[in-house]
């Protein structure tokens, strides 16, 4: 199974850039991985954020493939302990899916278009982070669910 992670906007924050690279590199050791960033969109002053958002979901979507299954970050989707995450994700690779596809949306959220076409919610907390960080956190947790998922020291309950 591959994990896709696709966001919205580069990470302009040098030190969150160096963190995420690390655990990426991490993951590698377990499964492949990437993250895909999509370019933020050009002109938005003249755009509302239904608009936005729409063509922000036209470029999700255009990124995805027919099998994926598609797992939004979202602050109402389902919270997960870092074990039952693991657990999620090993329900997954066992289901032999191809590929996973996570998405951190644009500033607004998600288009009615990526909610329909999407299989899942996940939350990470009910509280709000900057979207730059949510990457790192994704990244982590995939990491630290591995770790769990292989009985090696990383995670503490």
């Amino acid at each position: 199974m591959t994990i896709r992670l696709l966001a919205i906007g580069k990470t302009d924050n040098k030190a969150l850039q160096q963190l995420i690279a690390e655990y990426e590199n991490r993951l590698k050791h377990y499964i492949k991985f990437e993250l895909e960033i999509i370019p933020d969109l050009k002109k938005v002053k003249n755009l509302s954020e239904a608009q936005q958002k729409d063509k922000e979901g036209e470029l999700i979507i255009k990124k995805l493939n027919a099998t994926d299954v598609l797992i939004l970050l979202d602050e109402n989707g389902k919270q997960y302990g870092s074990v039952d995450f693991s657990n999620y994700l090993q329900k997954k690779m066992n289901s032999g899916l191809k590929q996973l596809v996570f998405v951190i949306g644009g500033p607004y959220g998600f288009s009615d278009a990526v909610y329909q076409k999407a299989q899942g919610k996940i939350s990470l907390s009910k509280m709000t982070f900057s979207h730059q960080m949510v990457r790192l956190f994704v990244v982590e947790q995939v990491y630290r669910a591995f770790t769990i998922l292989k009985n090696e020291p990383y995670h503490h309950n």
